[in-house]
């Protein structure tokens, strides 16, 4: 794999992110920027990029399993009373123009485009890195704002509003982690004392914090034992959720956190609205 243009986000003098602008994948991948590698400030990959499991994830982005009929995700389509199916149905998300860029700010315009090549959403990002409240920590901004510039309405799906079960309702914002151990979710409401732990509850939650801690795993080379302190801890603190989003999360099957617009109902955007999420990110050693 090669990029076209390789950026990076810097705190402090370091660089804590990289940005493939213009990915050259495969077109069954769905080529998009997306962050990667995304470092803690002591130097810790937290993101993965084409992973064996599911190639076409692709670090820490915006990805939608069905945009207007078109896949802007990667891999099979789930169809109703099929299941996964593969279609040539992929899209692509292009880089159209810079805004503003710095070693701190990367904002610019895109552009997606369905499978015929058909432009369905105009997108405007701002991704932001700065310091975090202590030494140890950098906070990630993400914000999106997509309008849709068709004459007619652009529903978002997922495999879920297409019959899946099992809490696939992925697609929005996506990050997948690398290989980690004793990884732990949690949500909860700062306002309140709800919360909720493990997979199973807060995958499809709508509480809006989200946590995750964990530890890389031990390369089989390192000599040290699997499960042992070799591997180095971090922490991520997910924040942004709105409307009627809803966390996706996996953690037994592959690693990864996403927060997603239509977890089980479809969302659907008129001509000329606009669906605006700022997210952010904080990344902690230990």
């Amino acid at each position: 794999m090669s990029d076209i243009e390789e950026l990076e986000l810097r705190v402090a003098g370091r660089t804590v992110a990289g940005y493939a602008l213009q990915p050259d994948i495969d077109p069954t991948n769905v080529p998009r920027p997306y962050l990667h590698p995304v470092r803690t400030l002591a130097g810790t990959v937290v993101t993965d990029v084409l992973p064996a499991d599911h190639e076409w994830h692709l670090g820490a982005g915006m990805a939608i399993a069905d945009v207007a009929g078109s896949n802007l995700w990667g891999g099979r389509s789930y169809v109703r009373g099929q299941g996964y199916t593969w279609l040539p149905d992929h899209g692509r998300i292009e880089h159209e123009l810079w805004h503003r860029r710095s070693e701190g700010v990367l904002e610019h315009g895109l552009v997606w485009r369905g499978h015929d090549g058909a432009e369905l959403l105009a997108e405007h990002r701002t991704i932001t890195a700065e310091a975090g409240a202590t030494a140890a920590s950098w906070t990630l901004g993400f914000g999106t704002r997509l309008t849709n510039v068709r004459s007619t309405p652009v529903e978002i799906g997922s495999p879920a509003t297409h019959g899946r079960g099992e809490g696939a309702g992925y697609g929005g914002f996506f990050w997948r982690l690398p290989p980690v151990e004793d990884m732990r979710v949690e949500a909860r409401d700062p306002n309140t004392a709800d919360r909720a732990r493990g997979e199973d509850l807060v995958n499809g939650s709508a509480l809006p914090e989200l946590t995750v801690t964990a530890r890389t795993r031990v390369r089989p080379d390192s000599g040290a034992e699997p499960g042992s302190a070799g591997g180095r801890r971090f922490t991520l603190a997910f924040t942004g959720m709105a409307g009627a989003d809803r966390w996706f999360v996996r953690v037994a099957e592959y690693p990864a956190v996403g927060i997603s617009f239509a977890f089980r109902h479809p969302l659907v955007l008129a001509p000329g609205s606009v669906l605006t999420r700022t997210f952010t990110v904080t990344l902690t050693d230990g």
